[in-house]
C-alpha cells in the first residue's frame, strides 16, 4: 500500500460502501468510504490485533 494513499479491500469491487485504510507518519488511519470526513488513527500493533479479532469472528454479534 502506498503512503497516504487510501486503500478499500478487494472484496468491496466498485461498491463506495465499504471501509478504507492508509498509513499516514507510521499511524494507520480507517474510514467509510461513504463518510470520509471521519477517519479512526491507531498504531500498526493495535490494528493488526484488530484484524486478527476481525479473522478469529470476535465481532460477529455485531453483524446479525
Amino acid at each position: 500500500m502506498s503512503r497516504n494513499q487510501w486503500q478499500k479491500s478487494s472484496f468491496s469491487s466498485s461498491s463506495d460502501n465499504c471501509v478504507e485504510v492508509r498509513t499516514v507518519d507510521g499511524m494507520v488511519e480507517l474510514r467509510e468510504s461513504d463518510t470520509g470526513d471521519i477517519i479512526v488513527r491507531t498504531t500498526p500493533p493495535k490494528f493488526a490485533k484488530f484484524v486478527q479479532g476481525i479473522k478469529a469472528g470476535e465481532f460477529d454479534h455485531l453483524t446479525t
